[in-house]
């Protein structure tokens, strides 16, 4: 399963629909959030372990103990692990957790009361899938967890762009390639920076980022 079927796909849309009846938002809006959040998240597992070691092994051993990619079986699972999602995104994000909500708050039109559960309810969505797809590539070790993460990265974004132009390919393709050639080293940055509208030129331009494509999903067709 590549990261556009997990966005797209029956996991995804479950999780979407929860979200929606828990939380009264539009279930585009979810999935759309889904969209930019997924391969955030995935940038930042990837920069951790690639710089430290310890990092590295923890997160291997965390997919090995926690995150066997049931869960896309039985997405239901995921508000009974919404504490668990909240500690996730503390670990992922750190000190920028709250940039991060912010941000995301704003581009979506998910309100900052709400942005923080719904990220708790995806996290352990994104988390199974990476570890479903650690089992399928056969990645024993933290060591081999980078080049995981960006071969997921990467295989989405070729497909992103290979695909005719929707709003939800057009955002991922944003999104994955948004900081590949400029990139800061800082997968917040390159992302939230680059992507989502942190510069004044971009807000400027905004039909070329991230609040364009999202007006096609949330207030087009």
């Amino acid at each position: 399963m590549n990261l556009i079927e997990l966005i797209t796909g029956n996991a995804g849309n479950q999780v979407a629909s929860q979200a929606e009846n828990k939380f009264g938002i539009s279930k585009n809006q979810i999935i759309a959030l889904l969209a930019v959040a997924a391969p955030l998240v995935i940038s930042y597992l990837r920069k951790k372990s690639q710089e430290d070691p310890n990092e590295a092994e923890a997160l291997n051993n965390a997919l090995d103990k926690d995150h066997d990619g049931s869960i896309l079986d039985n997405p239901a699972q995921v508000e009974a692990r919404v504490q668990e999602g909240g500690s996730i995104l503390d670990h992922i994000f750190g000190g920028q957790k709250a940039r991060v909500e912010n941000q995301l708050s704003q581009n979506t039109g998910i309100s900052m009361d709400k942005i923080g559960p719904v990220l708790a309810m995806l996290a352990p969505l994104i988390m199974g899938y990476i570890g479903k797809e650690k089992q399928s590539n056969g990645v024993n070790s933290g060591g081999g967890l980078g080049d995981l993460l960006g071969g997921i990265l990467g295989g989405a974004q070729n497909q992103a762009q290979a695909e005719p132009s929707n709003p939800l390919n057009d955002i991922l393709g944003s999104v994955l390639g948004g900081g590949s050639q400029q990139s800061s080293g800082n997968p917040l940055n390159d992302i939230l920076g680059s992507v989502l509208g942190g510069g004044q030129q971009q807000q400027q331009q905004q039909q070329g980022g991230l609040g364009g494509l999202l007006g096609s999903i949330l207030g087009g067709k």
